[in-house]
């Protein structure tokens, strides 16, 4: 597997983010179609009806597959993260900060997290400020 860093710790499924997104927009696509067409037409409209109803619902399938895993995930990622926290200050996390701070912490070593959390919280700083200020990365391979 290769070296994660700030420039490849994104991972893309090519078939759940391109691929299926890709074939869901033509099916709703086409679907439009046929709805339009039987309309216009006088064709079977109950089924062109049901056709596009059924596009909608796998797009909608499609966002909330992937945005439940995301909720479950950054839960977790919130949990082990404090864990880390305590072990290493004696002390939770201060609710200040963000999830999209505390996910990028996530890449932190351990000797530098705890200052790099404190800076983030004083700093306000972004996700991807937290990621470039990372000097040791710590690779996560295991996401959803």
């Amino acid at each position: 597997m290769k070296e994660q860093s700030y420039s490849n710790h994104r991972r893309y499924v090519t078939g759940y983010h391109f691929v299926l997104l890709f074939l869901s927009i033509i099916v709703l696509a086409g679907s439009i179609i046929f709805l339009f067409r039987s309309y216009r037409n006088g064709g079977e409209r109950v089924i062109s009806t049901v056709v596009f109803l059924g596009a909608i619902n796998f797009l909608i399938i499609y966002y909330y597959t992937r945005s439940f895993a995301i909720a479950v995930q950054n839960r977790a990622i919130r949990a082990e993260e404090n864990l880390r926290h305590f072990i290493l200050t004696g002390k939770l996390f201060d609710p200040g900060l963000s999830m999209s701070q505390i996910i990028a912490l996530r890449f932190a070593s351990d000797l530098e997290f705890p200052e790099l959390a404190n800076r983030a919280l004083a700093e306000k700083m972004s996700n991807d400020e937290i990621k470039k200020a990372i000097k040791n990365w710590k690779p996560d391979y295991h996401r959803a």
